[in-house]
């Protein structure tokens, strides 16, 4: 005789024939465990306050970075019309000169 259960059926009376026959873990293992990855957690988190920390100081100085840099475009922008006013009054006068009778 042959019984037809189906496959997810034997799959799980093997699974748990299986855990049956391994056992179970004790409270004091398992509270090993649990210390031991808590205390990984605590180191990762320590890890990661002082990553935040680092990267709110740059986040900062980048900012501060960016506030002065469009200051001095600015500035180069306000240098720059007075360059251009400066060379377009050197070219007038130099045209006049040229203009002039030589006498």
């Amino acid at each position: 005789m042959h019984p037809n259960f189906p496959k997810a059926t034997v799959v799980a009376m093997i699974l748990v024939g299986s855990i049956g026959v391994s056992g179970c873990a004790t409270k004091g293992y398992v509270n090993r465990e649990i210390a031991t990855v808590n205390s990984r957690i605590d180191g990762i988190d320590g890890r990661v306050r002082t990553v935040e920390g680092t990267s709110g100081q740059a986040l900062s100085q980048a900012q501060a970075a960016a506030g002065q840099a469009q200051q001095n475009a600015q500035r180069i922008d306000q240098i720059n019309g007075r360059v251009d006013g400066l060379d377009q009054q050197m070219q007038q006068q130099m045209q006049r000169r040229q203009r002039k009778p030589r006498g």
